[in-house]
């Protein structure tokens, strides 16, 4: 995957089946089924692949037992068969988890019992294992830290878990080996039309060279998720809100505050909301909230009362207590849930379902939906566009692609921290084994190395330091203060690679320190 080759793509192509603009799961999801039925396609993201929303979830691949309590049965099967074929397709980034929920009620085990039941049936022949009921003994036995005063019983279930924006990276790969055309640091400035309105392309800039760039084509692809409303800007004649961003935020600590290999899940806090603890590159990823925001950003910060509660939650149910000290990293994520027809609703209120539009000018746009169900939304994308008579008909094969990197991954392979690469990780070991100096490590407390950051920028398209800390790597997203002091290490190798200069490098590392500011708490930036 290299981005001089995609230029070269775009250049020699006149006229285009698909354009995607948006790089997050939906587009992403769309430009490998469009490429994969055989149709000529290309995808425009303005910065980096899943730079926004989606590298930002609480890494869960799941049903929603939130969604079958409030009795929307049809989204959790469709989740739950998704989530199925997911672990399928992606075998090296989605793993079985085991959650336990800790009661502290007699009538808890009951009832939770018996939901996830109905649960683990819906999923059918793709279910990860049985729901059952365990006793207090065995639930502190799963959770070694869970707070024990007035802890009566737990139960046990199954869902995923997954690396989200490493499943993105691989998710461009495979569109790609199709024949897909992605660019990241390509922004659409405007939407073309013909003398009708009707939509026939876009105009975008490359934020490298600047370049503009004018892109014909007959099914033209809304995905940028929260910059939803932005786009149709651009579309439409009279301003509507499509899309209502509301805020998740997720906390992460040391493994020591829950040192075990199951999830700890929460499925009411103080104030209703769902909160998860669940091990991830060996640490602990704690959330969420949900929390509706006006302005959308490209980085969203975390605000100190979301801080908070999932600190006062997290300390509620933790013998260990967690505090601010303790906090490696803090991030924010915005989801772009499908706005409600009537104003004032609460997020807990506004569908999670996706959602297609397609505008009188011919632009289909998708809002609402979840990592989860990214193949179902790419595939319900690519039909309607052949609904509309913009593409031919031809069947969708994603059901059981396999995705760039799939391999079933052991236990004792998830130990070493390469298995996210799944059939790349011999290539990795051969250029550490070509270029000795690419052993050394990223960071002394990490167990990354150099040999990482030099494949996600010949392979994975990374041009920043944000790219490869952030969304290859994780680092950031993991110790906030450790990828800070890695960056300028990253940042030479970036110019090395890439023929950058010192200005460039001196530049960059400023431009990911700003960035690094979000994921600190306030009284450590």
């Amino acid at each position: 995957m290299k981005r001089s080759e995609q230029l070269s793509k775009l250049k020699n192509t006149q006229q285009w089946d698909v354009i995607i603009i948006g790089g997050g799961a939906s587009g992403l999801g769309t430009a490998l089924d469009a490429a994969s039925r055989g149709y000529k396609t290309i995808l425009l993201e303005a910065v980096d692949f899943a730079k926004g929303t989606s590298s930002r979830s609480t890494k869960l691949v799941h049903g929603g037992v939130r969604y079958l309590e409030q009795g929307n049965i049809h989204l959790v099967i469709e989740a739950l068969k998704e989530r199925g074929l997911l672990a399928k397709n992606a075998g090296h980034l989605v793993k079985n988890q085991s959650f336990v929920i800790p009661n502290y009620n007699w009538w808890g085990g009951l009832f939770y019992t018996t939901g996830l039941t109905i649960y683990d049936l819906l999923a059918g022949r793709l279910s990860l294992g049985r729901s059952k009921y365990i006793s207090k003994k065995k639930t502190i036995e799963m959770l070694p830290t869970v707070e024990e005063k007035g802890l009566v019983n737990g139960v046990i279930y199954h869902d995923g878990q997954f690396d989200d924006s490493r499943l993105a990276i691989n998710i461009a790969q495979t569109a790609i080996e199709k024949g897909a055309c992605l660019l990241n640091y390509s922004k659409v400035v405007n939407l073309l039309k013909d003398d009708k309105n009707q939509i026939i392309g876009v105009e975008a800039i490359d934020h490298e060279t600047g370049d503009h760039y004018e892109i014909k084509g007959a099914a033209i692809i809304n995905a940028t998720g929260v910059f939803t409303n932005a786009i149709m800007k651009l579309n439409d004649t009279i301003y509507k809100k499509y899309i209502v961003p509301s805020q998740g935020i997720h906390l992460v600590f040391d493994k020591s505050f829950l040192p075990s290999d199951h999830a700890l899940m929460i499925p009411k806090t103080s104030d209703g909301r769902v909160l998860f603890a669940v091990p991830w590159h060996n640490r602990i990823v704690v959330g969420t909230t949900d929390t509706l925001i006006r302005k959308h950003s490209l980085e969203p910060i975390a605000l100190e009362s979301e801080i908070e509660f999932v600190l006062e939650n997290a300390q509620r149910f933790l013998a260990k207590k967690p505090t601010r000290a303790d906090v490696l990293s803090v991030f924010a994520g915005l989801r772009p849930l499908a706005a409600p027809e009537e104003e004032g609703k609460s997020t807990k209120e506004v569908s999670r379902s996706h959602k297609i539009i397609v505008s009188e000018t011919g632009l289909i746009t998708i809002t609402g939906g979840k990592w989860t169900t990214y193949r179902k939304i790419a595939e319900d994308i690519i039909n309607k566009a052949i609904k509309k008579g913009k593409l031919p008909n031809k069947p969708c094969v994603t059901e059981h692609l396999s995705i760039h990197g799939n391999k079933p991954t052991t236990t004792l392979e998830r130990m070493n921290h390469l298995y996210i690469y799944g059939s790349d990780v011999p290539e990795i070991l051969e250029l550490q084994k070509n270029e000795p100096e690419l052993k050394e490590k990223l960071h002394p407390d990490h167990e990354f190395t150099m040999a990482e950051v030099v494949w996600a920028i010949r392979n994975e398209m990374a041009r920043t330091v944000d790219d490869i800390l952030a969304r290859r790597v994780r680092l950031l997203f993991l110790d906030a203060r450790a990828a800070i002091e890695s960056s300028e290490k990253v940042a030479r190798v970036l110019a090395k690679e890439l023929g950058h200069d010192e200005a460039w490098i001196h530049k960059e590392i400023s431009n990911f320190k700003g960035i690094s500011k979000g994921f600190l708490l306030k009284e450590f930036q």
